[in-house]
Parts: C-alpha cells; structure tokens; sequence
C-alpha cells in the first residue's frame, strides 16, 4: 500500500498526522509485517486487519495527534491482552508527523510513486529496515466488454498493474481506477512487444478471431506467466486445434486457462465472473510470489492457473 502520499496529503490539511506500522508478527495474526494505517483528525486510510487491535490502536495514535513528531513501540498478545482469537503476537510503531515532516514526506511520495524502495534506521534501530511502495505484477487485459468493465472493478483495489486495450473507439468508461491505463489500438496484439516477465494476460475481446490472435501471440511470448482466454470448453478445444495447427507449442496450449476463474463459482453474470476470475488471479499471484523471485518468473517458467468458466 502506498502511504506517504495520504501522509503528504494530511500535513498538508491539518498539519498532522501519524502512521502505525505492524513491524513484527508472531503466530497467527491478521496481518502481515509492513502493513500500516494513515490516521488523521478526521479519519484513517489502511488496516492492520480490523478488530479490537485496530480499533484502539487508531484511537491511540489520534490522542497523539498535534503533539510534537515522536514515534512509539507497543507489543500487543492478541489473546490474552485484547481478547482476539487469534493468539498471536504483534508489535506495532505509531509515528506521529507535524508540518516540518511534509518535504520528507512528499520525497518518500514521489519514490513511491517510482517503485518499491527500503528505507534502513529511520525508526527502531540503524539495522531496521523498511520497505514502502507496490510491487504490482502487470496484467494486460484485452477487451472493454461488461466482463472487462466488471474485472476492473474486481481488480482495483489488488496488486496488479492493469494494462487495459481494446481496438474500438469509445469503448473504455470515463473514468478508471487509478491502477489502470487503457489504450486504444487498432492492433491490440502489438501491445505484448515490451511485457515485463512474469506478466499476466486476460484475453476478453468482441471478436473471437481477434481474442484468437492476441492468445496466440501470448502464448509465443515466454514472458507471460498466466494466459487466460474467456469462454468454454468448446471455445478451448476449436482455439487449441487452431494454435497447433498454427505452431504454437503443445506445452503453452496446454497451459492456457480457458474457461477463466475459480470453477466452484458457476454464475455467469459479469460480476460473477470478474470476482471468479479476480480471485484466480490472486491464487497464480501469490503462488509465484511464494518463490525467491517471483516478479521476474523466469523466461521457460510454465504458466499457472485452470478455470472452468463457459462463457
């Protein structure tokens, strides 16, 4: 989650603010090391995953607000301090920024903005490090349908860079979320030439010839880690026969994910299909992740991921 822009934004209104920041975890907890909450006099911005902990760990870091920039340890047992089921041990830093803070600020904004970045001693000990920005993996979308326009929904508030084409003009709604870029091309498939390796792909266009060029061309790319095609399984097997027959190799046919999403969701509404399919996404996201590299899935790496969605 990016934080420092919301922490810019804050000084600059109220000349206050402060950060809590989950630093260390043990046992079961809800949520991992590096998240963090925003909290300002009129609200708060993250989690650090809800219940009792969250609730007085906010309403701690408002009594601090205003006072002098100061940063604070706690270390909460979650069962027997606050009475969550959990069980786990967590230790939390509040940080609390006053107006001098906001050129600090706005520079950690921009290297956000730029990337993932760690920052080493500037809390706790000179050893201590920390890291801020998105590592978001790049998913190329390929059609702006009512699947298309539902998964970007699904999709916005996930770790993923939606790249997001179509051919047509007018195609794309007014406004998208603020993880997508939407570009209009009269040759969509072109639009893989610079994919980052470890990319994924969702192919969802108005043409079935067209969703047949672009998912032959990411089937060719070895930088493509998931390859998705919406429809059924009558639409795999006449698209498999064609990309055999065309050269594309056996195994990257096999590892095409068509039908697209979770096969236990079996509604066809958009909605429902964009949630199946977001959720199936995060499953092949955090599989490669679980790896020592996992944004950079390495050039003859297999795809993961199978659904069973009929379109």
């Amino acid at each position: 989650m990016k934080v420092w822009a919301h922490i810019a934004k804050a000084l600059e209104a109220h000349g206050t603010c402060a950060m809590i920041s989950v630093v260390k975890v043990e046992g079961s907890t809800p949520r991992e090391a590096g998240a963090r909450i925003v909290v300002s006099p009129l609200g708060f911005h993250g989690t650090i995953g809800g219940g009792t902990l969250e609730w007085q760990a906010i309403a701690k870091a408002q009594a601090m607000l205003g006072k002098p920039a100061q940063h604070k340890l706690s270390v909460h047992s979650l069962g027997p301090d606050l009475g969550q089921c959990c069980g786990g041990r967590v230790e939390l830093v509040t940080e609390v920024f006053a107006r001098n803070d906001l050129a600090a600020a706005r520079d950690f904004a921009a290297r956000e903005e730029s990337g993932v970045f760690a920052v080493t001693g500037r809390i706790l000990a000179p050893d201590f490090s920390e890291q801020f920005g998105d590592s978001n993996r790049k998913l190329y979308l390929f059609g702006a349908g009512h699947v298309g326009r539902a998964l970007i929904l699904a999709l916005a508030p996930m770790p993923f860079d939606v790249i997001w084409i179509d051919p047509r003009e007018g195609a794309f709604p007014a406004a998208v979320p603020s993880n997508v870029v939407t570009i209009q091309s009269e040759n969509p498939a072109a639009e893989i030439a610079d994919a980052l390796a470890g990319s994924f792909a969702l192919v969802m266009t108005h043409s079935h010839g067209l969703d047949l060029e672009i998912i032959d061309a990411v089937l060719r790319s070895p930088r493509f880690a998931y390859a998705g095609l919406i429809g059924s399984a009558t639409k795999r097997a006449r698209f498999s026969k064609r990309l055999r027959e065309a050269g594309v190799a056996e195994r990257r046919i096999e590892e095409l994910v068509c039908p697209i999403g979770i096969p236990s969701i079996k509604s066809k509404h958009p909605a429902a299909i964009a949630a199946a399919t977001a959720v199936q996404l995060l499953e092949c996201d955090e599989l490669l992740r679980s790896a020592a590299d996992p944004l950079a899935a390495t050039p003859d790496s297999a795809m993961v991921g199978r659904g069973r969605r009929a379109s």
